[in-house]
């Protein structure tokens, strides 16, 4: 593992996985020698690490945490073909590669690991809160919790064409033709992931600001895997403390479903911020508020379980 050549207190890791593409993550380590508690994190839909994650692990590291931020095979650093192809299963995979990896290492107290994600990662972080035992905690903002209740966000003859288009791209696919894409953000009215009033400023904050590419595209397969994804009906089985932030005005994720599953996760803390899907992140409005709010969780779950 070798420093990063933008950070001293950043170095950049390749993490094999069972399929042979590498995940490329970032590590950021306090200045101690002293196993730490860790963060592992990673991107919504589309995003990539250098896409505004940087400022919460920066913040997180300065707290005391290893931070972990992971590309998701097929996208940003990581491999795998087709590029931007989204599987709910291999993201999840990813993660748990990554926690595996965060737990064998020296700098790492590997009682006090933490899953983070943001948006589509709701997705993800849910089930591991649900089923990976090596967890201390987990926190997912602005999280898509319930597949279904987003897909009925979109305006109907716009998700008819996705859904569409999924479809021949994956027959496509299976006939060895290109990836037909879908782009990430689009002005209301254009056909893309995200066409909300806030979809254009949402690109403008996810965007890598130090020069990293960012394509904002998915496979157009890619959709069909999570639609029927709902995690938030089996809420009742998370395993581990939670923290859930949900915007007050979020019209990308359902916030109907994440305060179901703050309801019907045990011990699950919730959290409302302020403003829209895409304001807890830097530049946003709720980004402080969002930042000193899962600070404070991980240093109370990383105490508590420190003294068990």
């Amino acid at each position: 593992m070798s420093p990063d050549r933008t950070s001293p207190r950043r170095a950049t890791v390749r993490i094999p996985t069972a399929s042979g593409d590498t995940i490329e993550a970032w590590v950021y380590r306090p200045e101690s020698d002293v196993p730490r508690p860790a963060v592992v994190m990673a991107h919504g839909i589309g995003g990539v690490k250098a896409g505004g994650l940087e400022p919460y692990a920066e913040r997180f590291r300065d707290e005391g945490f290893v931070a972990v931020v992971l590309d998701y095979r097929n996208a940003g650093g990581s491999g795998g073909q087709p590029r931007e192809w989204l599987s709910v299963v291999r993201q999840r995979e990813d993660y748990g590669t990554v926690i595996g990896w965060a737990a064998e290492q020296p700098f790492v107290d590997p009682r006090r690991i933490i899953a983070w994600g943001t948006s589509f990662a709701g997705l993800h972080i849910l089930e591991l809160a649900m089923a990976d035992r090596r967890l201390a905690a987990a926190i997912a903002q602005a999280p898509l919790t319930d597949g279904l209740a987003a897909a009925r966000m979109s305006e109907p003859r716009a998700g008819v064409r996705l859904f569409a288009l999924a479809v021949l791209d994956r027959l496509g696919s299976l006939a060895g033709r290109p990836p037909i894409y879908v782009p990430g953000h689009a002005e209301t009215g254009g056909l893309a992931l995200d066409t909300t009033r806030s979809a254009t400023y949402g690109k403008e904050l996810l965007t890598p600001k130090d020069g990293t590419p960012w394509n904002d595209r998915v496979t157009a397969r890619s959709l069909l895997g999570f639609f029927w994804r709902r995690p938030v009906r089996r809420a009742a089985s998370v395993q581990v403390p939670l923290l859930l932030i949900v915007p007050e005005q979020d019209g990308v994720a359902p916030v109907p479903a994440a305060l179901a599953v703050a309801r019907r996760a045990p011990g699950a803390e919730l959290r409302r911020s302020a403003g829209g899907h895409y304001d807890v992140y830097q530049g946003g409005a709720a980004f402080s508020e969002t930042l000193r709010a899962e600070v404070e969780f991980l240093h109370r779950r990383t105490s508590t379980t420190r003294a068990a």
